[in-house]
C-alpha cells in the first residue's frame, strides 16, 4: 500500500466519520428519542452509497478508498449493536427486534437500490 493511499484512507475516513455525526445528530434531534432514528438512518445510506460504488466499475484503489475509507467510517455496526442491546436493556423488547429487523431489510434493500442505480449509468 502506498504513501498516498495512507492518506487517503485518513482523509476519507476522517470525513466519513465527520458525516456520520452530523447526519445522526441531525436526525437524532428531530425523531424520538425512544428509538436510534439517527444509527438507522446512516447505516441505510452508506449501504445505499456502498451498493452504488458496488454497481460502478472502479479501480480496486478507488473501491477500497471509497468503501472502505469513506463510506466504512461512515456507517457503524457497532453503534448499532451498542443501541440495540440498550434498548434490550431497558426491556425494550419490541424496539431491539424493530431496529434489528428494519436495519437489515432496509439495508439490503438500500444496497440493491444503489447498486441498480450505479448500473443504470
Amino acid at each position: 500500500m502506498t504513501a498516498a493511499m495512507w492518506v487517503g484512507v485518513m482523509l476519507l475516513g476522517g470525513v466519513g466519520s465527520v458525516l456520520r455525526f452530523l447526519v445522526d445528530r441531525t436526525v437524532a434531534r428531530r425523531m424520538a428519542p425512544a428509538f436510534p432514528f439517527g444509527t438507522l438512518t446512516v447505516n441505510v445510506t452508506g449501504a445505499a452509497v456502498l451498493g452504488f460504488l458496488a454497481g460502478l466499475t472502479l479501480s480496486k484503489a478507488a473501491a477500497l478508498l471509497a468503501g472502505t475509507a469513506l463510506v466504512g467510517a461512515y456507517t457503524t455496526f457497532s453503534t448499532w449493536m451498542l443501541e440495540t442491546q440498550r434498548l434490550s436493556e431497558e426491556r425494550q423488547l419490541l424496539a431491539a427486534f424493530a431496529n434489528i429487523a428494519i436495519s437489515v431489510v432496509l439495508g439490503v434493500a438500500a444496497a440493491l437500490g444503489g447498486q441498480w442505480v450505479a448500473e443504470q449509468w
